[in-house]
């Protein structure tokens, strides 16, 4: 027989719970001042501002700090996008000894690939990449490109009525 109702029975056994994580966290992080808390990741104790919002967690912050979530979603991102470690990509990098391989003044930070095969083709600047993104990868518009800014007019010739013949 039960000294409490089922309904407040199990109320006292719902605060109970919280009561015994409450102290199990707090014995756990003895040294966390309250309004911060301890990365999992770095093991780092940091301010609550330092920290993504979770709503699942009991402590309404997720369990990794913005700089170690921002670490694993840059590793993330290239492993599943072009299969490449972090590693790989430095020694692309590195190869290229630093530099966008198109312009060959700033520097390479972002990986290139073919959208057709997915394969990787280097690592380039934020602009060339860019400029081969917005033009298609479209190797005669690149050379139009080349043309139009080696000062070469682009003007179709007339061939007959209603037929262009594009500069080559």
């Amino acid at each position: 027989m039960q000294d409490y109702c089922k309904v407040c029975a199990r109320e006292y056994a719902k605060q109970w719970d919280q009561r015994k994580r409450r102290e199990r966290r707090e014995l756990k992080n003895p040294a966390v001042p309250t309004g911060c808390k301890r990365c999992h990741g770095c093991d780092e104790v940091k301010p609550h501002s330092e920290w993504h919002r979770n709503a699942n967690a009991s402590d309404g912050l997720s369990s990794r700090c913005k700089a170690c979530r921002a670490i694993e979603d840059r590793e993330a991102h290239l492993k599943s996008k072009y299969g490449l470690t972090e590693a790989q990509r430095d020694e692309m990098i590195a190869a290229q000894r630093g530099l966008c391989v198109i312009c060959l003044k700033a520097p390479a930070e972002h990986v290139d690939h073919c959208h057709e095969t997915g394969r990787v083709r280097g690592v380039l600047c934020f602009n060339c990449n860019t400029a081969i993104g917005l033009l298609a990868e479209d190797t005669d518009a690149m050379s139009r490109a080349a043309d139009y800014l080696e000062g070469n007019p682009w003007k179709p010739t007339l061939v007959a009525p209603g037929v262009y013949r594009l500069p080559s």
